[in-house]
């Protein structure tokens, strides 16, 4: 099983820039399909972004196109998402998530979640 570490998150006003890491720990990152999924409380967590495991495809929320880019590093075993663009509702803990197929990663299921990273959009 793949163990994830989220990291990157913080205070950032509008219209500004945030790059959210997810490091994993395990043989077995290359193989797993990833994803970020966002949760503000009492509401669901939401989907936001996909990638499959060669990197070569990617799947996004309507709310992230244009404005977020996933991206990942197998050699050092993380994802990436760079959000730029920030606005005041991408407020919510993101989290990142391993899964078997990109196809899957909007539902699940899934094999691991990371603990989760705050970011705050706000002046």
């Amino acid at each position: 099983q793949v163990q994830l570490v989220e990291s990157g998150g913080g205070l950032v006003q509008p219209g500004g820039s945030l790059r959210l890491s997810c490091a994993a720990s395990g043989r077995t990152f290359s193989s797993y399909a990833m994803g970020w999924f966002r949760q503000v409380p009492g509401k669901e967590r939401d989907f936001v972004a996909a990638i499959s495991w060669s990197g070569g495809t990617t799947h996004y929320a309507d709310s992230a196109k244009g404005r977020f880019t996933i991206s990942r590093d197998n050699a050092k075993k993380t994802v990436y998402l760079q959000m730029n663009s920030l606005k005041p509702e991408d407020t919510a803990v993101y989290y990142c998530a391993a899964g078997d197929n990109i196809a899957t990663m909007t539902t699940g299921p899934f094999r691991s979640w990371g603990q989760g990273t705050q970011v705050t959009v706000s002046s």
